[in-house]
Parts: C-alpha cells; structure tokens; sequence
C-alpha cells in the first residue's frame, strides 16, 4: 500500500502535471505563431497596397508635373507680344448726364512680326476703338459683362483696317423666316458654313478703367 501510494505521488507530481503543461505551452505557442501569420500577411497586403496607391499618386503627378513643363517650354518659345495704345479719354453716351470714360487697352498679339505691322494701321485701330467706345453708356461699361463685351469689339476693330474682318463670326446668323409661299426644295444644295477667321489679336488687356 505505502508503495502504490508513493508511485501515485510520483505520477502526479513527475509525470503527468508537466505533460499537460508542456501541451498547454505548444498549443498557446501554435496560437501564438498563427496570429503571427495572419497578421502579418494583413500587414504586407495593407503595406502592398500603400506602396501601388502611392506608386499611382506618383505616377498621375508625374504625367502633371510633364504637362506643366511642356507648357512652360511652350511658352517659353513662344513668348506673348503685347502693344500698348495711348489711353482713351472718351464721353460716353449717356443721354441723362455727361459721363467720360478714361481707358487704357493693350493689345496681346501673337507675335513681334504682326505687332511691327500694326503700327502702320494704328490711326485707323484708335479710330475704331474709339467710334465703339463712344457709343458705351457708363452702365454698360461699370458691369463686368460690359467689360468683356468691349473687350471682343476692341479685338474686332484692332484688325478690321488690316483687312481681318471677324464680325460675322462673332455670333451664329438668324435663320430666315420661312413663309407660305416658301416651298422646300430637295435638291436644292445646302448651305455651307463659312469657314472660322484667324484672329492675330489673342487677348485684350485693360491696363486701367476709370468712369466718370
């Protein structure tokens, strides 16, 4: 009896305490290395797809930053030609009280060359800016949609005496009005659309602006 209790001890005591343990060790190490695994595959996908998204936010820039420079390089060929006119001091045509006008318009062109043949045409360019300003009320000119309205007539009239005339292709013509006695013809030929008028003058620039 005193020898199968003392075995019993050392079963207990030696034997199977430590084999339950050392199982409970291998299976907390297991869990252990496969939360590891897992979340180091989250990980890599996580980091996998910073890397692709910044790699594109690169690349989109990249093609930006190409396009800025090649506008740069543009602009740097073909830089823009600008000519300045005497101010215009102006009365406007208001009818209920006398109001002037006092401009200052340059003119940017697309190059040296068409700029150096302005200056033969230039009495008649003034005379042309002039007749359209004089027949501008203070209203007109005051609101912003006045403002760029003259500055399209100004770019008409700077190139009329130069023999470019652009007027008819500032706005689409009125369609006629058909009538009774108007009968439809089917063979009769379509009317061509008359081709766009180049335009040396690329932009006006008011260099001041004062109503009185």
């Amino acid at each position: 009896m005193a020898t199968a209790a003392a075995h019993a001890d050392d079963v207990v005591a030696g034997d199977v305490v430590p084999k339950k343990g050392k199982k409970k060790l291998l299976i907390i190490i297991a869990a252990v290395l496969l939360l590891a695994l897992l979340g180091g595959g989250g990980a890599v996908y996580v980091i996998k797809q910073k890397a692709a998204a910044a790699a594109a936010a690169e690349e989109d820039g990249g093609d930006d930053a190409a396009a800025a420079e090649e506008k740069r390089e543009e602009r740097s060929k073909h830089p823009p030609t600008f000519v300045a006119l005497e101010a215009f001091v102006v009365n406007l045509a208001d009818k209920e009280t006398d109001r002037f006008a006092q401009i200052g318009v340059t003119l940017e062109v697309e190059d040296a060359k068409f700029a150096e043949e302005m200056k033969a045409y230039m009495p008649a360019i003034r005379n042309g800016i002039l007749m359209v300003l004089a027949h501008k009320t203070s209203q007109q000119l005051l609101q912003r949609e006045g403002k760029i309205a003259l500055a399209r007539e100004i770019m008409r009239e700077a190139v009329l005496p130069m023999g470019i005339d652009v007027s008819m292709h500032d706005a689409p013509a009125a369609e006629p009005v058909a009538t009774e006695e108007d009968e439809p013809e089917e063979d009769a030929p379509k009317k061509r659309k008359k081709a766009s008028v180049h335009n040396p003058v690329k932009a006006v620039h008011f260099s001041n602006f004062i109503v009185q």
